[in-house]
């Protein structure tokens, strides 16, 4: 239940950066259940990219994130959308962030916060 409610957390987050960042593009679907499916789609992308790849990224990034204090992280977490939406774009889903020095840091800056916010609502299952 956990990892649904990771998924759900990730695809409120992603889609609250869609709408408050013009750079950041879901495309239009057909009806609205194919434009939930699509962001629980990219949602999915993006938190297995996250469980993955971006352990390691911290792990290399390190030295860098201990001088700049942390403040790194916002870097990682824009890389980590970008990947997404490369990634997205395998499958064809129509997930687009146009620019990285702006819609993917501030999306991830948007991320973050909807997450953090969400997470701390929401049951993680843990007593």
């Amino acid at each position: 239940m956990s990892f649904l409610i990771k998924v759900l957390v990730n695809g409120v987050a992603l889609w609250v950066a869609a709408l408050l960042v013009d750079g950041i593009v879901f495309e239009e679907a057909s009806s609205t259940t194919a434009q939930v499916l699509t962001i629980a789609a990219v949602a999915l992308i993006f938190g297995v990219l996250n469980a993955v790849i971006k352990p390691i990224l911290t792990i290399l990034s390190l030295p860098v994130l201990i001088l700049t204090l942390g403040l790194f992280t916002f870097i990682l977490n824009a890389i980590m959308l970008w990947l997404t939406q490369w990634v997205a774009a395998w499958f064809d889903l129509g997930f687009d962030v146009q620019s990285f020095w702006w819609d993917a840091v501030l999306g991830a800056l948007i991320i973050t916060i909807v997450s953090m916010v969400l997470n701390a609502v929401l049951p993680d299952g843990r007593d």
